[in-house]
């Protein structure tokens, strides 16, 4: 038998178990997350993700996402502003800005810090791609939207209810139209200019945030109101900034990141 110390941290509300791989490695972490990530016979959590030395010297470090249903995620942006946070709390690192490979690429964070402790972090999550035949295929009876991928495929329907989410959403990640499955948002514009969304996630369903979706909902927005390029995305657990800059076309995501507790597994 073997013990794991593990993290439980969350991003308004999108909750995952961390572990340091390069103390405590893991031999299979889609298993692993399946059976962690339960909320009745396990930790709890929306996924694992994986924190590790980066194999190239580009990045700082590595990070790798499996869903509570055991699948890989490319990226999400609330687990790397965890991932910032726990590196430079835990004293595993003192930059303030950082590299983070990710099966998406390379991601810059930036740590705000007041008082040796992280406030919040900005990630850059790279250029929202609009059209990706191995994402993305139009399809007969999917419901007007935008598809945006972050790293990872998002559909943004804008609707005056965004609780359809909680009866479409599963059918609308597995329809034909997204052959790797989609992460499904509705949203609506509210009257004081935020935009308020809520998320059904690939491999998750539904979660309090997502880093990814509140950006995909940014651009989405962004490309229906042209000169709107900031705005606050407000999500079940909280609200993200998001900022999609002119000049590289990158997507810039700026929120909190909270410990939650600390624990073992005897596995």
């Amino acid at each position: 038998m073997s013990t794991i110390r593990f993290t439980k941290m969350q991003g308004c509300g999108n909750d995952y178990i961390y572990v340091d791989v390069m103390q405590y490695p893991i031999a299979d972490p889609s298993a692993a997350a399946m059976l962690w990530s339960n909320r009745h016979k396990g930790i709890g959590s929306d996924g694992l993700v994986l924190i590790d030395r980066s194999p190239i010297p580009e990045a700082d470090y590595s990070m790798r996402i499996f869903n509570a249903d055991g699948s890989e995620a490319m990226m999400c942006g609330n687990a790397a502003r965890c991932i910032g946070k726990y590196l430079f709390e835990r004293r595993l690192t003192d930059k303030r800005e950082l590299s983070l490979l990710t099966l998406s690429g390379i991601r810059r964070l930036w740590l705000h810090v007041a008082d040796d402790r992280v406030e919040d972090v900005t990630v850059d999550m790279g250029c929202p791609v609009m059209e990706d035949a191995s994402l993305f295929r139009q399809s007969a009876g999917l419901p007007a939207g935008t598809f945006v991928s972050m790293g990872n495929p998002h559909y943004v329907v804008v609707a005056d209810d965004v609780n359809l989410v909680e009866t479409m959403g599963e059918r609308l990640e597995r329809h034909s139209a997204f052959p790797l499955r989609c992460n499904i948002e509705f949203a609506c514009m509210m009257p004081d200019g935020r935009i308020r969304a809520r998320v059904w996630e690939r491999g998750s369903g539904i979660t309090k945030a997502c880093g990814t979706g509140a950006c995909a909902v940014a651009v989405a927005a962004c490309l229906k109101v042209p000169g709107v390029r900031k705005c606050v995305v407000v999500m079940d657990g909280g609200e993200l900034m998001v900022e999609w800059h002119e000049d590289n076309g990158h997507v810039y995501l700026t929120g909190p990141a909270e410990f939650v507790f600390d624990g073992e597994i005897i596995c």
